[in-house]
């Protein structure tokens, strides 16, 4: 069975701060010297404050009757002192669950946060995709986002 594709609603933040803990678990699992824990973050962050933003969005797949996935975005007009004006999104946080991966579920969700930023008048989307998250590097250029700015760093003390 396809999943539904529709918006989030007050009721499924449970389940969406779930899927935002492990999504951020993940992240600290990976590189821990960088990320805080999933439960620092889940105290300093929570998805609902999407919800209350009209120019913030949350999309979440529902398969038999669970929500399996989301994506969050918000859109802004970028102004820059280098670059000319545009309205441009970001795309937040993407999180299909694990078992899920396979289905394509990531590819709807981000159909539709698509749709609904054409539909505001979007011109471009940006992700920030971290350097250790090849499957989700390789995911963004198979929906045709391409690499728009090296952001590189270098530690100046040792790792404590």
């Amino acid at each position: 069975m396809d999943p539904v594709i529709r918006r989030a609603k007050e009721i499924d933040l449970f389940r969406l701060n779930s899927m935002m803990y492990q999504l951020h678990d993940e992240h600290h699992q990976q590189c821990p010297e960088l990320f805080k824990t999933a439960s620092e973050i889940e105290e300093e962050k929570s998805i609902s404050r999407y919800l209350d933003d009209p120019e913030c969005m949350v999309y979440v797949a529902e398969k038999d009757d669970d929500i399996v996935g989301f994506v969050t975005g918000h859109f802004c007009e970028l102004v820059s002192t280098v670059s000319k004006p545009v309205m441009m999104a970001t795309i937040d946080e993407l999180y299909v669950e694990k078992a899920c991966r396979r289905d394509k579920i990531a590819d709807k969700l981000m159909t539709r946060i698509e749709q609904e930023l054409r539909d505001y008048g979007v011109k471009e989307i940006f992700v920030e995709v971290w350097g250790f998250n090849q499957s989700a590097l390789d995911f963004y250029y198979q929906q045709g986002l391409k690499e728009h700015i090296h952001y590189l760093r270098k530690p100046l003390v040792d790792n404590e």
